[in-house]
């Protein structure tokens, strides 16, 4: 069984979605393929055509980084989905990574408990591995076992809280590159990759991208069926020495009526509490 070909499926992807304008190159009549041609990714980073095009085979998996950062300025990428490059040609194999239980640190649980605002943890495969009460009231999705990228794609009622789903649903997946980096060949996210594949087009369409963007914060909208439209601000915060944890955490503007509408979901009377113990990934 041939080993897959992580460096070279991004190179392709990244080419082809390159607009030959944008990197500064005369644009003349139709061109029959679409981004860059292989000869031209070649001359733009100062290497042989011929040695990009085993770069691309990957019968070459370990440029050098400087070859891989001319490779990433010609692709115009960010510093997020350069790091990614960088990682693909220094990926392990599958046989040496033994997957580790998630454990949760016991003061980040208390503080879900205490915290009054909507706050989780998720793993870097995007497990829920504990929510508090608030988070599940704004999605029923926010809760242990469950797996964001499954919920947001496969759950038409997680779907329909999100008025901007395609632009949330793109940057879940290049969020999901960035979080598990070179390891796109271990069995577990080969596993979830190939359901979601064949369960969805959307998610087949945004996973054959190759997009990258780094874990941070930024606003949304939840259309909620209860609370109704909530603008929100969520903040991504990485927790050392926990294998890629992240504890998420949505607030309002003070005083707003979305702040008035997380009061109200807050409330016992609003949702009945849930555990926030994770189950086994991967078992929901």
């Amino acid at each position: 069984m041939s080993r897959p070909n992580a460096l070279g499926e991004y190179l392709r992807a990244r080419r082809e979605l390159t607009d030959p304008a944008d990197a500064g190159l005369p644009v003349v009549g139709v061109r029959r393929t679409p981004g860059l041609r292989r000869e031209e990714v070649a001359t733009l980073a100062g290497i042989s055509a011929d040695y990009y095009l085993r770069l691309e085979q990957g019968r070459d998996r370990n440029p050098s980084p400087q070859v891989l950062e001319a490779l990433a300025r010609v692709f115009r990428l960010d510093a997020a989905a350069t790091q990614h490059l960088l990682s693909l040609s220094t990926a392990r194999p599958a046989a040496a990574r033994r997957p580790r239980p998630e454990v949760v640190p016991s003061g980040i649980r208390q503080l879900l408990d205490v915290i009054n605002l909507p706050a989780f943890v998720e793993s870097r495969m995007f497990d829920v591995l504990a929510a508090n009460r608030l988070a599940t009231a704004v999605s029923p999705n926010i809760r242990p076992g469950v797996n964001r990228l499954r919920a947001i794609f496969l759950d038409a009622a997680e779907q329909d809280l999100y008025p901007d789903w395609e632009q949330v649903a793109g940057g879940l997946v290049a969020g999901f590159r960035a979080s598990v980096g070179g390891d796109v060949d271990d069995p577990r996210i080969v596993q979830l990759v190939g359901e979601l594949s064949l369960a969805s087009e959307p998610f087949r369409r945004l996973w054959a991208r190759h997009d990258v963007s780094a874990l941070a914060g930024g606003r949304m909208r939840l259309r909620h069926p209860r609370a109704g439209m909530l603008e929100l601000r969520r903040e991504k915060l990485p927790l050392s020495d926990s294998g890629g944890q992240i504890l998420a955490i949505y607030h309002a503007e003070p005083g707003s009526e979305t702040a008035r509408a997380l009061e109200s979901l807050g409330s016992p009377e609003a949702t009945e509490v849930r555990r926030t113990s994770a189950p086994t990934p991967g078992t929901a």
